[in-house]
């Protein structure tokens, strides 16, 4: 199991979190039909680090970007998700 470092609460065990989808598939209201169809259902599925999108559901119930690498689940770093810095 992995262990999350939420910058809100401090460690916590995985279970407290919810894994969404990695963040190059966040589609926002002002994207084009066909980026945003692009975005859903034609991404890299990289191996090594990625950004994702998980929320801390059992805790402060905010939403963090995790970089973690996706064969090895180490992650690299946990930040606040800000739309403004990661859109």
């Amino acid at each position: 199991m992995m262990q999350i470092d939420c910058p809100h609460c401090g460690p916590r065990a995985q279970v407290e979190f919810k894994y969404e989808r990695t963040l190059d598939s966040v589609v926002t209201l002002n994207m084009s039909a066909q980026e945003a169809v692009q975005r859903l259902y034609a991404r890299a599925n990289p191996r090594g680090e990625d950004d994702e999108l998980w929320r801390h559901g059992f805790g402060c119930r905010q939403w963090l970007v995790l970089r973690r690498h996706r064969v090895t689940h180490e992650i690299g770093s946990v930040t606040a998700f800000d739309p403004a810095v990661h859109l």
